[in-house]
């Protein structure tokens, strides 16, 4: 097994220690929060200790997660029971030679055991390795040879593709399998039942690695980003934005969000436990939209954080308010991909709410934001820099674009939520920094009121007759349209113009493909985009590529023979 930490050694000027995490107070205007915003990152941090510890020695019986069975029976769980099963747990991996620096995969949906590896492997000093049920061998392969990962906890469909992977996975000697034991498998239970007790956390620094979350690929081979321990610190600003700044120790959380996405985890799952807000946790499969409104009725949710894929799926829900009582609702929340003005604006005539947009990336997550709670709030605008981040728009030569300018978007290094480096890419990680900047890789304009619009990523713009065209605008326009439900636009082949525009689009129920239909959304969609938008053609689809995330896999789409 191998034993070194392997972390990448990152520049001086992003490793230094940050100045002491203070959350934003609620507060009645943006600017008064940039101003008085500071860090407060301590010595010695560990994730577990701050999120789990912090509530369990205080308020043992206290629920840190509502837990949804197959009869969708809510079964309580409390911080006390997730600080002794993890205290376990790190104790059994510990006997089993995991160590610190050791990378422990979580294969696994929505569930107590979820939290209970993560809080072990902080504790133990191993890294976490979030992996998505949903990925195929491939994917699986690359991420747990890549990292090396020596142990890994999973279910019965996990456990599946595992067996037929080992020969390739030579550092694999753990695998604890919450549906018992198998072949290749202990029973996780088991385990922890066996494991001794005194278990002693772990004295981490902020700057230690916690967690690695490989990205999604859009170009080669996903890599690895790994995490220091103060990226929890780092999200609470924005996390406290986006969610509308709810109380200490108040509400209810649930997310469809697979916790393997640093979206469920760090948007959403350890910022919400670690401010004493209990998460529901539910195993989803295909997202059901009136499933998702009767979840949210049943249990009174209050915040809810849904990527834009599923909001343009509920609005095909009609009067959800008659239908369900959603009174408890008081904030939903959305990042992954673009809004779109359309959305936004259905949020606030169907559900009575403003949406909490939020920007960021697997490396740097969560800078900017918005909330109607401090003033800002704009249609098809993502929102502004988080407090205590420092983002701008950038031009090719690194000076700052000027209002409604398209350039790249940018986060000033230092940063808590800034990652350490790739895994074992050291010039990768170089690569995307300028001049002391984050370069993103994401197109975006920043408005003359300082709002920041999305355009999209650099590997997704549409080359056109020497126009740059993001894909979120089109987006956003063609779902506006009555009868369509998603919509993806991406750039194919012209010999004139480079590329031109084509779309692909799912549609609502009660709708059918035809031409006379595609004609129609075509003529909507030129009635209200710059001509050079336009989509050139469509094409009718059932479903679009997605990632775990929920974000359209455009470069499949961009694959296809014509």
């Amino acid at each position: 097994m191998q034993r070194a930490r392997e972390e990448e050694a990152a520049p001086a000027e992003r490793r230094r220690k940050f100045e002491e995490v203070a959350v934003p107070e609620r507060a009645d205007r943006y600017e008064t929060l940039v101003r008085d915003f500071r860090w407060e990152i301590p010595e010695r941090y560990n994730i577990a200790a701050d999120v789990c510890d912090r509530w369990a020695l205080s308020e043992p019986d206290r629920t840190a997660l509502l837990v949804l069975g197959p009869d969708d029976r809510p079964e309580p769980v409390s911080y006390g029971r997730l600080r002794s099963d993890s205290l376990r747990l790190a104790a059994a991996l510990a006997a089993r030679g995991v160590g610190p620096g050791d990378r422990v995969a979580v294969l696994l949906p929505q569930s107590v055991a979820v939290v209970v590896t993560h809080f072990a492997a902080y504790r133990l000093g191993a890294i976490a390795l979030p992996l998505a049920g949903l990925f195929g061998e491939a994917a699986l392969r690359h991420r747990l040879a890549d990292s090396g990962a020596c142990a890994v906890v999973t279910d019965a469909p996990g456990l599946a593709k595992l067996e037929r992977l080992r020969a390739d996975l030579p550092d694999l000697a753990t695998i604890l399998s919450v549906d018992g034991a198998g072949e290749a498998a202990e029973n996780f239970f088991a385990a922890l039942e066996s494991a001794p007790d005194g278990f002693a956390t772990r004295a981490t620094g902020p700057d230690d690695p916690a967690l690695m979350i490989y990205t999604s690929g859009t170009t080669g081979l996903a890599k690895g980003a790994l995490h220091g321990h103060r990226v929890l610190l780092g999200h609470l600003p924005g996390w406290s934005v986006m969610h509308g700044f709810p109380p200490e120790g108040t509400g209810l959380m649930w997310t469809p969000s697979d916790w393997a996405w640093a979206g469920g985890l760090l948007n959403v799952l350890m910022p919400s436990l670690r401010l004493g807000m209990p998460v529901v946790a539910k195993a989803s499969g295909r997202f059901e939209p009136e499933a998702a409104f009767r979840l949210m009725a049943d249990l009174g949710v209050t915040h809810a954080f849904l990527p834009p894929t599923a909001l343009r799926m509920l609005r095909g829900v009609a009067d959800p308010r008659q239908t369900f009582d959603l009174s408890a609702l008081r904030n939903i929340a959305s990042a992954g991909e673009a809004l779109g003005a359309e959305t936004f604006d259905w949020a606030r005539d169907a559900l009575g709410l403003t949406i909490g947009e939020a920007y960021g990336q697997t490396e740097c997550n969560l800078v900017l934001a918005s909330s109607a709670r401090i003033g800002v709030a704009r249609a098809g605008a993502t929102g502004k820099p988080v407090p205590g981040h420092r983002v701008a728009v950038l031009r090719e030569d690194g000076t700052e674009a000027d209002a409604d300018e398209s350039g790249e978007i940018a986060v000033r290094a230092p940063d808590p939520v800034l990652f350490l480096g790739y895994w074992r890419q050291p010039e990768a990680t170089t690569k995307k920094f300028r001049d002391g900047w984050w370069m993103t890789g994401d197109q975006a304009r920043r408005d003359a009121d300082g709002y920041i619009r999305f355009v999209g990523r650099e590997d997704d713009l549409i080359t056109s007759a020497a126009y740059r065209i993001g894909p979120a605008e089109i987006e956003a326009c063609l779902c506006a349209h009555p009868a369509v439900a998603l919509a993806a636009a991406v750039g194919v082949p012209d010999p004139l113009r480079t590329e031109t525009v084509k779309a692909f689009v799912t549609l609502r129920a009660g709708f059918s493909p035809s031409d006379a239909l595609a004609t129609e959304i075509l003529a909507f969609a030129k009635a209200r985009l710059s001509a050079h938008e336009v989509p050139r053609a469509l094409a009718f689809r059932d479903t679009l590529p997605m990632t775990t995330s929920g974000k359209i896999i455009r470069r499949q789409l961009r694959d296809e023979p014509a």
